[in-house]
Order: C-alpha cells, then sequence, then structure tokens
C-alpha cells in the first residue's frame, strides 16, 4: 500500500518505527522533535500530537499508530466520515504484542495490512470484521482486484448480515472473472440463471451481471459490475461527443445493460482522431482505443456494408471493432443513427 504514514510518541514506538522504516521503506514516520535521536529516516514535528494525528489520517491510505487504542479513537473520532473515505488505521501496542485493525477493515485494507505486519513483527493480528472471524464471503470485496464496481452499496450491509449468519445465499454469475472466491461457503450456491436464482429458498443474492436486474431482485441482492461491455464505435470525423453519448445511452436502454460495466469505447483508427470520441472518453473516465482498418477487414460480422467499406477501406467498423477488442461476443449489432454513428456492444470472455 502507498502513502502510509506512522505515528509514534513514546521511546518504544520509535523502535517499532523504525523496524517498520526498514521492513517497509516508503512509508513516512512521525515523531514528536522533543523525543529527536537525529534518525533522518523520521519526520520530526513540532505541532501538537492531536493536530498531527488528524492532519495524517486526513492525508494518508493508512494510518498506523504506535500507541494506545483507547487514545487513537479519542483523537479521531470527531473526524470519521464514511468506510468509502476513511483511511485504513491500525493500532500496534508498545511491544508489538498485537496489530489490531481498528477502521475500514475491508475497503480501506486495514485488515490486509494487519495481517501483513503481523507477519513480519511476528505479533498477534486482531482483526474482528464478522466475515474474516467467521471465514465467509466479505461482501463489500467481492471482485475488488477485477475493479468491479457494486451497483448500489445501500443493500451491502443487509446482505453482509445474511453471509456471516449463515443464512442461504444465492450467486448468479453471468460476466467477469470467475476466481473470485477460492471456496465457497456451505450456505452459497451458485446459480445458472436469474430464474434458478429466484426460485431458490436463498435468503439473499449475490449478482455478477451487466445487465439491469428489476428492482424487485435488486432490493435483496448485492449487485457487482465487471467491466464486461465493449462499445464499438462507428463515426465521422465530425460526430460530436453529444451523438455519440446519446447513442450509447439508446443502446443500453433498449437492450438493457449497465453503462457501469463499459470497459473501453473502440473505432477505426483514422488518420486524425475525431474529437467526439476523445472528448466522451474523458468525460465518461473510459478509455478510447482505435483498431486498423485492416484488422477489422479480417473480422466476420453479422452486418457488413459495401457503402462503408468505400469510405473506410472495411466492411464493418462498430461491429468489428467491438468483437475484435473484447475477444467475446457481439450482443447488440450494429444500432444506426444516422448520418454519421453506428454503435454495437460485444461482451468480453
Amino acid at each position: 500500500m502507498e502513502n502510509v504514514s506512522v505515528l509514534a510518541i513514546t521511546k518504544n514506538g520509535i523502535n517499532i518505527g523504525e523496524k517498520l522504516k526498514e521492513l517497509f521503506p516508503n512509508w513516512d514516520i512521525f515523531v514528536p522533535s522533543k523525543l529527536s535521536n537525529e534518525n533522518k529516516s523520521i519526520i520530526w514535528y513540532s505541532e501538537p500530537t492531536s493536530d498531527k494525528i488528524i492532519e495524517l489520517f486526513k492525508n494518508s491510505n493508512a494510518l498506523i499508530c504506535l500507541f494506545s487504542l483507547g487514545a487513537v479513537i479519542r483523537l479521531i473520532a470527531p473526524y470519521l466520515k464514511d468506510k468509502k473515505t476513511d483511511p485504513a488505521v491500525i493500532v500496534i501496542d508498545d511491544k508489538t504484542n498485537f496489530v489490531i485493525s481498528v477502521l475500514s477493515g475491508h475497503i480501506g485494507g486495514a485488515n490486509e495490512l494487519t495481517q501483513e505486519i503481523s507477519e513480519k513483527l511476528n505479533a498477534l493480528p486482531v482483526i474482528t470484521t464478522a466475515a474474516d472471524v467467521n471465514k465467509t464471503i466479505a461482501v463489500d470485496l467481492v471482485g475488488r482486484e477485477f475493479g468491479w464496481k457494486i451497483d448500489d452499496e445501500t443493500t451491502v450491509t443487509k446482505i453482509s448480515a445474511h453471509m456471516v449468519n449463515a443464512e442461504p445465499i444465492g450467486v448468479f454469475q453471468q460476466t467477469g472473472n470467475k476466481k473470485w472466491y477460492k471456496e465457497l461457503p456451505k450456505n452459497v450456491t451458485i446459480y445458472n440463471s436469474l430464474e434458478e436464482l429466484k426460485k431458490s429458498n436463498s435468503k439473499a443474492y449475490i449478482i455478477i451481471s451487466d445487465t439491469i436486474i428489476d428492482n424487485e431482485l435488486a432490493q435483496e441482492s448485492v449487485i457487482y459490475r465487471p467491466q464486461s461491455l465493449v462499445i464499438g464505435i462507428g463515426l465521422h470525423w465530425d460526430t460530436t461527443k453529444d451523438t455519440i453519448k446519446d447513442g450509447i445511452e439508446h443502446c443500453l436502454k433498449k437492450f438493457n445493460l449497465s453503462s457501469k460495466c463499459i470497459a473501453k469505447l473502440v473505432s477505426i483508427k483514422k488518420s486524425e482522431d475525431v474529437q467526439g470520441l476523445i472528448d466522451l472518453g474523458e468525460e465518461m473516465k473510459i478509455p478510447v482505443e482505435y483498431v486498423n482498418r485492416e484488422e477489422l477487414a479480417e473480422i466476420i460480422t453479422p452486418n457488413p456494408s459495401n457503402t462503408v467499406k468505400a469510405f473506410e477501406g472495411t466492411a464493418s467498423v462498430s461491429e468489428a471493432a467491438a468483437i475484435k477488442i473484447s475477444n467475446g461476443e457481439l450482443i447488440v449489432e450494429k444500432q444506426k443513427f444516422p448520418p454519421n454513428l453506428t454503435v454495437a456492444i460485444a461482451r468480453k470472455t
């Protein structure tokens, strides 16, 4: 983890901080200047520790405090916001007996970092999150290593409760990496379709999909959105950002697909990149990729066009580009938006 701050306020804490600096050279160690031993690898500060800890809390990805848990809680409590924005907070006691995951154990990475530190210091890790204690699935972490997004965070707590209480959980996975779990708990069952999932006796659901899920089912589910959709775009040099955006949104709505699952926008490589597509990629924070006409011409598509071939040197742009880059299945055939836009969508395998 990057941007990790270590705060020590005792002589033993300094020794622990120096040890952590040896183990994790990129970490910053902060100690009050009144305890200075002239170690140049330590950042000596003169302001009150009550001010310094808040500065580090607000500006670090992880904050490791080498003093009592109670003191840490009292100092940071007024500044806590939520688990999506608060940094990981870890406490290590003055004799390195315990490494305690205090805050943002899952999303912030405190649990994982606690395990790593405790192994290196030969200390006992203290982790209290229910999913870890019960050796079950941490619902808020599923697919995190693959960049999956949770569709609606408000259902996470409810579904997590069902999970840690070992109630029946049904899983349906339409797309995305299958290696998101090592071994499923006994209360979790995978179903091959949404219909099977709905008919099951599951108390709650995990759904990994790029399609829109009906609201009744969604309220009892955590829905994960893998970046599985590649949007192929055929366009003219003057096609605007808004025209492209409107065409994509129309297709997503018509075919019941989630915009959170868009992995890339792809098109033919022209002599000059179309500004409208560049602008849309920047606005949506989605990468844009281009394919040479020779490569597109090799792709077999369901709707080749002689007109397109005459202008572009390949019979297909939107469909061919989507298939080529996704290396998957075309799920939305070419949709026309005259006079200057076509859109097709493929699902990555």
